[in-house]
């Protein structure tokens, strides 16, 4: 009898040194919420990138539901919270940041553009719009990025701004009305980027192609008083 139990212990502990020591796979979707949640941080410059989060905090549920059902299975509870409280804060906030920026950033007295405005349909000629006619003279607001040929030095007063990131990375010829050519009237330079700018100041039309080094020409001219 005493054999019996003694052979019952040992099992015992048999079983439970393979209960402590069985292998145990880190979660996936955990791993993977936590890297979509890093990634998401993006998400605070442009809100385009607002899918990585919240691909993170999917991938974040996923695994703390995967976790809780395949407990001998599964670790990565801390990795899973971590990615999927990360999300959710990017999720939630960055979109308050850019409504809040987007209501706040004009400044008084300038009108919102859109640059699609300015550029000409495809197929038509590549010319002023008319809508674009109509807002010369005007006190405009709009956002593009620094067409890199237009800056030769360190910093400059007057630079070429365009609509999209593909343009300014390549620095291919646009469109001629893809183009503004910007001057700074205040203390501030411009820096060659390939950040999003903000300008705020008169917009001129011109009735003719004005020649800018580098480029063909612009159509567009802008004195900037606010420029960021």
């Amino acid at each position: 009898m005493t054999q019996a139990l003694s052979q019952t212990n040992e099992a015992s502990y048999s079983n439970d040194d393979s209960d402590d020591f069985a292998y145990k796979s880190l979660s996936r979707a955990g791993t993977l919420s936590l890297v979509f949640g890093l990634f998401g941080l993006l998400a605070w410059i442009s809100p385009l990138l607002l899918f990585l989060p919240l691909i993170g905090f999917v991938f974040g549920v996923v695994s703390l539901r995967n976790i809780k059902k395949y407990p001998n299975e599964l670790i990565g509870t801390p990795v899973a919270w971590a990615g999927l409280l990360l999300s959710l804060f990017m999720v939630v906030c960055s979109p308050t940041r850019h409504i809040y920026i987007y209501y706040t950033e004009v400044p008084e007295g300038f009108e919102r553009v859109q640059f699609a405005v300015l550029n000409s349909p495809k197929g038509a000629p590549d010319i002023p719009t008319p809508e674009a006619v109509a807002m010369n003279g005007k006190k405009v607001f709009l956002k593009g990025y620094i067409h890199p040929t237009s800056i030769s030095s360190g910093s400059a007063k007057s630079f070429v701004l365009v609509p999209d990131m593909g343009t300014c990375c390549f620095g291919t010829q646009p469109p001629l009305t893809n183009m503004i050519q910007v001057r700074l009237v205040n203390d501030a330079y411009a820096y060659k980027s390939l950040r999003l700018h903000a300008i705020a100041g008169t917009l001129e039309v011109l009735p003719y192609l004005k020649p800018v080094e580098g480029l063909e020409g612009v159509y567009y001219e802008f004195e900037a008083e606010h420029f960021q």
